[in-house]
């Protein structure tokens, strides 16, 4: 199980990024450092009951990074939400507002296969949009999200009204600025 005090002090702060007034909280120190991924992963795993999902969905790109780990321990398909126009095959698409703008995201139905149950892995959850658009195309493609599970969370943002409802877990929190 990842240390929280170890995982905080591999986040960098870095203000005004993307954009002026941002807070960006970047979670590349958790990969630079040798064995806190592994650790992180497990504590991702910990976060839900393996019974409760079959599957793990994860949004581009950074949320790869982190649910890739995850489905393999786990001996579980991965499946890709990625932008409009990176797939291959027959797609269906949400769009949805960020913090700082726009965007869509796309996933392939088939890609779900026999999966009934998935769990969503991102690293950070901010408003919560991503992830809500996230849960809709699941849903919209048959199939149950149990929960959300993420790296950081950033509860002052009130993500909670987008994914009002969703059983939402975290492995560290930040309540402001």
């Amino acid at each position: 199980m990842a240390d929280l005090a170890t995982l905080d002090a591999a986040i960098r702060r870095i203000p005004n990024f993307p954009k002026d007034g941002i807070l960006f909280y970047d979670l590349t120190g958790i990969l630079a450092a040798p064995g806190l991924l592994a650790k992180t992963t497990d504590s991702l795993i910990d976060l839900f009951p393996r019974d409760t999902y079959d599957a793990i969905v994860a949004v581009e790109a950074r949320g790869f990074v982190f649910a890739a780990p995850v489905a393999d321990r786990l001996g579980m398909p991965l499946i890709l939400l990625r932008k409009p126009g990176k797939l291959p095959g027959a797609t269906i698409t949400e769009s949805f507002a960020l913090e700082y703008g726009e965007d869509r995201l796309e996933l392939q139905p088939s890609d779900l296969g026999s999966a009934k149950r998935v769990l969503l892995v991102d690293d950070l959850i901010a408003t919560g949009g991503t992830v809500a658009a996230a849960a809709r195309l699941v849903e919209r493609a048959g199939r149950d999200v149990v929960g959300v599970a993420a790296v950081v969370a950033l509860p002052f943002l009130n993500y909670d009204a987008a994914l009002a409802g969703r059983d939402v877990r975290y492995l560290i929190g930040y309540d402001s600025e």
